[in-house]
């Protein structure tokens, strides 16, 4: 009987529902075209992808290598370069992986070679096949973790490297230098944001596009390396910290005089304590990120144009209101001022290593 009403609903649903069905005659597609246009739209768009990697991964290793003394224990042996094979990409690129970025599934191939890079010195190009290092071979899943494993391990030793590049084997010797190890991935979203966690740092997609220069793009990747140099997550856990001990105290204080707060102070004063020096950390993170783009050769002219299409783009309150990070024009101004401040040491040739008792100055 139950399942009789329930039938006799879903009719009643579906007559409903047709009678607010679109009325338009649509052009009837072919199956088999419509899979051929997917197909050659998801090529496009894994190429598209990588080509935003290789942009990403080209200049974090300057940044990466030029700043390795700040990064601290946190380096490794790098050659700047990026193989894969169709196994070790996600499962949802494979299928397409060998036509889109023209490589085997017998052997990893290089999609990305940094400039300047040791690779790139040795003469190791893209479409190269990596077959082994130091005679080891590369395996054909987790291929670029075995790779970064392989070089850690192996340290600034020159390394052996066997290829073959159109049909023909070749060796080379690479010789690894030594560079931050801080995670830095690409990610596709639209956001134009990019953040910084204990597993390390992401690059969302909608800041990459929205960086005009690669300068541009090496001041946010470098905010993003200051913030971990500088201990900004652990900084904000231990505020984070004080500001529960302290709304505790406040909730039991008040709970003792026979009124239940429910612990609405040790939230509060939790979440206060997490936000406290937020917009600071990432004004000196700002700063201390410019430095590290300098040193890495890029030059900042215009870089701060960035924070101007940021803040064109952004909420209009956000251009009024400082929450947890700094206002666009501050921002804006403050790269334009470190921008100078750099180029006046450059003209002194003067080390360029930011004041951090100033930038923790100016940050109060």
């Amino acid at each position: 009987m139950l399942r009789a009403c329930v039938a006799v609903l879903c009719l009643a649903v579906m007559a409903l529902c047709a009678a607010c069905a679109p009325v338009s005659r649509l052009p009837a597609l072919d199956a088999k075209a419509v899979a051929a246009e997917q197909r050659r739209e998801q090529i496009a768009q894994m190429r598209s992808y990588y080509a935003a990697v290789h942009r990403v991964d080209n200049v974090a290793f300057r940044l990466r290598v030029a700043n390795r003394n700040f990064c601290k224990d946190r380096v490794s042996a790098q050659i700047g370069l990026y193989a894969v094979t169709p196994k070790s990409l996600p499962k949802h690129f494979r299928a397409f992986a060998a036509e889109a970025l023209d490589i085997t599934w017998a052997r990893a191939t290089v999609i990305s070679v940094a400039d300047g890079s040791p690779a790139a010195q040795a003469g190791i190009r893209d479409h190269d096949e990596i077959v082994a290092l130091n005679g080891e071979l590369i395996p054909l899943t987790r291929t670029a973790d075995w790779m970064g494993g392989w070089l850690k391990a192996n340290g600034e030793k020159p390394v052996r490297v066997d290829l073959r590049r159109d049909g023909a084997d070749q060796t080379v010797t690479v010789t690894p230098v030594m560079a931050c190890s801080i995670p830095i991935d690409y990610v596709v979203n639209d956001e134009a944001n990019a953040a910084t966690s204990d597993k390390g740092i992401v690059i969302n997609s909608g800041i990459v596009m929205m960086a005009k220069t690669d300068a541009q793009l090496a001041t946010v990747i470098g905010h993003e390396m200051a913030h971990a140099n500088l201990g900004h997550l652990q900084k904000q856990r231990f505020n984070s910290v004080i500001g529960f001990a302290g709304g505790l105290a406040v909730d039991v204080g008040i709970m003792v005089g026979g009124i239940p707060t429910g612990g609405a102070f040790t939230r509060e004063f939790m979440r206060g304590g997490a936000r406290a020096f937020s917009v600071q950390f990432e004004r000196e993170a700002d700063y201390v990120g410019a430095y590290y783009a300098a040193r890495a050769g890029y030059d900042l002219t215009g870089a701060e144009e960035l924070w101007w299409a940021m803040g064109q783009q952004s909420d209009p309150n956000s251009l009024r209101f400082a929450k947890t990070h700094p206002l666009a024009p501050v921002r804006f101004l403050q790269i334009r001022a470190v921008a100078a401040e750099i180029a006046e040491k450059e003209r002194k040739h003067l080390p360029l290593v930011p004041d951090l008792k100033t930038a923790q100055a100016a940050a109060k």
